[in-house]
C-alpha cells in the first residue's frame, strides 16, 4: 500500500527555514485581488510597504507554501499526485504575522483516515520563530484510491446550515470578482500547478479551461470577512478553517454571505480567550446557478 498509515504517523517531523518579506506579502494580497481600487485607503493596508499589515492566510505561501509538499514526502506517503485533491483547509494564528519575518515551519503527517475510496491525509504546518509559535496550519488531502485499509474513518463533516444561523438573512453579503489573471498572479506565491495556468494540462484533468487555485479562493473569502465584519483589523482573526466544495474559474463572482456567532467554542483554540466570536460563511459562485465553492468555513475572531 502507498501509504504505510504507522509509519507516517510515527515519523520524526522534518523542518525547513523559512523567511518572507513586504514584497512577498504585497504579491500575495494582490494575488487575492487586494488593491481595488488602487488609491482606497482600505486597499493600501494590503498593497503599500508603509501601511501594511498581513491577512493570516499568508501563512499558507509563506516561504513558498512549501508546507504542503514536505508533508507529502514525509515517510510512509508515496501518493499519485494526479490522485490528490485539496479537501480542507484551516489556519490558526497565535499572534500577529509580521510583515518581514523569518522561522522554522515543521511539517508531520496529523491522521491519516479512511474513507473507503479514498485516503485523507492530515498535514500539519506549525510556524515558529525566536519569539515562540505563529501559526499553525492543517491541510486535509483527499488522496482517490487510497482508501480501503481498514483505518479510523476521521471525523464526519459538519455543516453550518446545522448551527440554525442560515434560516434567517446573513448579518453581511458581499461579492468579490476574481480576475481573468487572477490564477497567474496568484501562482507566482509559490504554486506553480499547470492546471491553474495551462489550457492543455486543465484539458486532461477534465476542465474546459484552468481553475483557479483552492488557496486563493481562501484567501479572497478571509479578505472579504476582515473588511467587512471585522472592521479591517487583521489581527482580530484568530483561525479561519473551511472545506473546498468546488471549482472556481477566473472571470466569475464569488458571493460570500456571513452570519455572525457570539460567544466561546472549546476545541476551536477560542475557548480560553475573552469576547472570542466567529462567522460563519457560505460561498457560492454567483454565474453558475450559486454552486459552492466553500463550505463549513468558520473565522474565529477577537
Amino acid at each position: 500500500m502507498p501509504i504505510d498509515v504507522e509509519r507516517a504517523l510515527s515519523a520524526e517531523p522534518s523542518s525547513t527555514p523559512i523567511s518572507w518579506g513586504h514584497k512577498d506579502v504585497q504579491l500575495y494580497h494582490l494575488g487575492i485581488g487586494a488593491g481595488v481600487p488602487a488609491t482606497s485607503p482600505d486597499e493600501l493596508r494590503y498593497t503599500l510597504e508603509s501601511r501594511l499589515h498581513v491577512l493570516p492566510s499568508f501563512a499558507t505561501v509563506a516561504g513558498g507554501g512549501m508546507g504542503v509538499v514536505g508533508g507529502l514526502s514525509a515517510p510512509g506517503i508515496d501518493v499519485d499526485l494526479t490522485a490528490v485533491l485539496h479537501g480542507a483547509q484551516h489556519v490558526q494564528t497565535h499572534r500577529p504575522v509580521p510583515v518581514e519575518g523569518s522561522a522554522t515551519q515543521t511539517s508531520s503527517v496529523a491522521a491519516v483516515y479512511d474513507k473507503g475510496k479514498a485516503a485523507v491525509i492530515v498535514l500539519r504546518t506549525e510556524a515558529a520563530d525566536e519569539d515562540g509559535p505563529l501559526w499553525t496550519s492543517d491541510a486535509q488531502l483527499f488522496v482517490r484510491g487510497e482508501g480501503g485499509f481498514g483505518g479510523d474513518r476521521g471525523p464526519s463533516s459538519g455543516s453550518n446550515s446545522g448551527s440554525g444561523l442560515q434560516e434567517r438573512l446573513p448579518d453581511h453579503e458581499t461579492r468579490r470578482g476574481v480576475r481573468e489573471d487572477q490564477a497567474l498572479l496568484y501562482r507566482l506565491s509559490g504554486d506553480w500547478n499547470p492546471l491553474h495556468a495551462d489550457p492543455e494540462f486543465a484539458a486532461l484533468a477534465g476542465f474546459d479551461r484552468p481553475i483557479l487555485h483552492g488557496l486563493c479562493s481562501y484567501g479572497m473569502v478571509l479578505k472579504a470577512v476582515v473588511d467587512t465584519a471585522l472592521d479591517g483589523d487583521v489581527t482580530r482573526v484568530r483561525g479561519y478553517g473551511t472545506r473546498f466544495a468546488g471549482v472556481v474559474f477566473p472571470g466569475e463572482t464569488l458571493r460570500v454571505r456571513m452570519w455572525r456567532e457570539a460567544g466561546e467554542h472549546p476545541g476551536d483554540g477560542s475557548a480560553e480567550r475573552d469576547g472570542a466570536g466567529r462567522v460563519l460563511l457560505a460561498v457560492t459562485a454567483v454565474e453558475r446557478d450559486e454552486a459552492p465553492v466553500l463550505t463549513d468555513a468558520v473565522v474565529t475572531h477577537s
